[in-house]
């Protein structure tokens, strides 16, 4: 499936909260994606932001399919940075027709022209995120680390 890839901007709100809705969906949590959203002008802001990146997956009739959530994390050791694939989503329907690999592939091409050395993901480890470390292990090069959150 050849899926129409869009990164936002911040005049594309209705679309960022279509992602919202796609994302709550697909992780079955929509009290978080949805629940409180931020202001229109937290949004707009975070949209002209150079370090967050939305990308969006469009049918041709407008619908928004998927997408994802990256970061653009400047380094401290080098004059250099790296992206932080934070979520990725497809509605269950389009799912395992290349909406997430066209997805990913725009974000390396962003990434590329920002300059940065790498992209990373991090995927748990349950059964069922299976499908994501499998798309994920097709594309780069797989990584055995711990994830700690630690509270404020």
């Amino acid at each position: 499936m050849k899926a129409n890839i869009q990164q936002l901007t911040p005049t594309d709100l209705p679309r960022l909260n279509a992602l919202m809705q796609v994302f709550g969906e697909a992780f079955d949590d929509l009290p978080t994606y949805t629940g409180k959203p931020p202001a229109p002008e937290y949004q707009q802001k975070l949209l002209g932001s150079e370090a967050f990146i939305a990308l969006v997956a469009v049918e041709p009739n407008g619908t928004v399919i998927g997408g994802l959530a990256a970061y653009e994390l400047p380094k401290f050791e080098q004059a250099r940075c790296e992206i932080y694939l934070y979520d990725l989503a497809v509605l269950a329907d389009y799912r395992r027709k290349g909406v997430a690999t066209s997805l990913i592939n725009a974000l390396r091409r962003i990434a590329a022209d920002r300059g940065a050395y790498v992209v990373f993901v991090q995927a748990d480890t349950g059964v069922e995120d299976e499908a994501a470390i499998a798309l994920y292990s097709k594309l780069g090069q797989r990584e055995e680390v711990l994830h700690f959150d630690i509270s404020v």
